[in-house]
Order: C-alpha cells, then structure tokens, then sequence
C-alpha cells in the first residue's frame, strides 16, 4: 500500500481531472489518448515503483484527461508477465487506479481469432475468461473473490447496446490467456476451441482478477489481429498484430467515444 500511495502521489500531483472511468490501452491502442482534452501524461517511469515496458507497440504513459466528454485515466500500454515481473507487479497499475477512485475499467486487447467464426479486425466484448497463464495475482492472500461475472453484465449489455446504434457488427466471446511470449501451437488453439475460448491473448486477465478484488467493474474489448495458429497456415508476427489494430482504430475510435458517453 505505501507504494500504491507513493504512485498515486505522482499522478494526483499534476492532474486536473477526477475519474470515475478507466481504460487500459494495449498493442496499437495508444492513439486513443490523442484525443483527450485538458490531458496530463507522466511516463510509466517517472512514477514511483511502477513498472517500465519492453513491448513494442506500448507507450508507457499514465495520460488524465477528458474524453468524450468523460473524466478518464489511461494506461496507455501494460507491461505483461512474459517480460519477467511478477503477476503481482504486473497487476500494480489496476491497484494505483483503484486508489485514484476509478470504479469502472475498460480493458482492452489484440487477440488472436480462435473462433473460426471472427475475422481479423473484428471488436468482440469479453463475455468471460479461461486463465491458462499458470499464476494468479492474488496467490498469497487467501483472497477468495467471486468471479461469476467477471466482466460485467450491465456494461457489456451498454457496449452491445452502443454496438447497435451505430448499426456496427460486434463479436462477444471468450478470452483464453497463455503467459506467452511463443505463440501458441496449432495444438495449443485446437484445446482451446475444444474448451471453449474465442479468443486467445497473454494479458489482461490479472488485470481482470485484481480489479474484481478491489470492486471495479470491467468491460473487456478486443481486436481480433490474426487467425489463430494452425487456421490458415501462415505464420504469426508482433508486426501484423499492431498493422491490423492501426487498421481497425477508426472504427474503434468511434464506437469506444459512443460507449464512453453511455457509461
């Protein structure tokens, strides 16, 4: 908690905001906090104890400000248990919102289709996870956390909703999470069909679990970069993972400044 408060010191210090509302910006989603008004950005490095990122594709910026008319706070990139931290230090942006009073957190993420159904560039809401990374960030707590509806109900009902007045097609699906950084085999995403998953990433579900421990409600969005492996045959690139998300950010843009304006 004091390193929480030593964080939370840094960013309050500067800001001219208060939000309510939270968005965690993955691989090629920076370019939403271009737009925000009357912003404030503070390198993940220069905050106390936070973690610094290695991952191309994320900026590293904690960014206040408004947005569609919405007081909002940005992790504008995450840093991801495959670049060495602990799932607890990876989790320890989600703490630092929760102290600057954030009660709702928009996840989002690149994933791969595993449902043949998707298509590159599609939005899907996350309906629900499947943790396969091997850790969970509350080991160590005995913290016992209800995980029913993990990503909440309500608000993705408000995205499908949001979805539809826009006359915009939108996915809903599975999130499967494998602690990377290989992609997974072809054998690998044919289990994960069998069990279930939609769609399948190396993040975003700590975040998830801790945000749920401290009472936040959680809408999770993806892009769909790619076909999982063993779909088409080709092989899969970081590099068409962030072309694909540059792609389909217009279309994002849009439908996340609807979203923001109903939440």
């Amino acid at each position: 908690m004091d390193k929480v408060l030593e964080a939370l010191e840094k960013i309050k210090s500067g800001i001219k905001v208060q939000p309510k509302t939270g968005i965690i910006l993955g691989s090629g989603f920076g370019y939403l906090t271009d737009e925000f008004k009357d912003s404030l950005t503070i390198k993940f490095e220069e905050i106390p104890n936070f973690p610094t990122l290695t991952v191309k594709g994320h900026r590293g910026e904690v960014v206040a400000g408004r947005f569609s008319g919405v007081d909002i706070v940005a992790l504008s990139g995450r840093v991801h248990y495959y670049e060495g931290y602990t799932i607890r230090e990876v989790c320890f942006p989600v703490r630092v919102l929760a102290a600057l009073g954030v009660e709702k957190l928009i996840v989002t993420t690149a994933t791969g289709a595993v449902n043949e159904n998707f298509l590159p560039g599609d939005i899907v809401i996350i309906s629900d996870h499947i943790n396969m990374m091997g850790a969970n960030p509350l080991m160590g707590n005995a913290d016992f956390i209800d995980m029913t509806d993990a990503y909440n109900s309500k608000l993705r009902e408000l995205a499908h909703q949001t979805a539809s007045m826009l006359n915009m097609e939108i996915k809903e699906g599975v999130y499967l999470a494998m602690s990377g950084p290989s992609y997974e085999t072809s054998a690998e995403i044919r289990m994960a069909r069998k069990i279930g998953a939609d769609i399948v990433g190396m993040s975003t579900v700590p975040e998830v679990i801790v945000a749920n421990s401290l009472g936040i409600k959680v809408l999770g969005l993806s892009i769909t970069t790619n076909m999982a492996a063993g779909i088409t045959g080709s092989p899969l690139s970081h590099e068409e993972v962030i072309k694909t998300t540059q792609m389909a950010q217009e279309k994002f843009k849009i439908f996340i400044r609807k979203l923001l304006e109903y939440l």
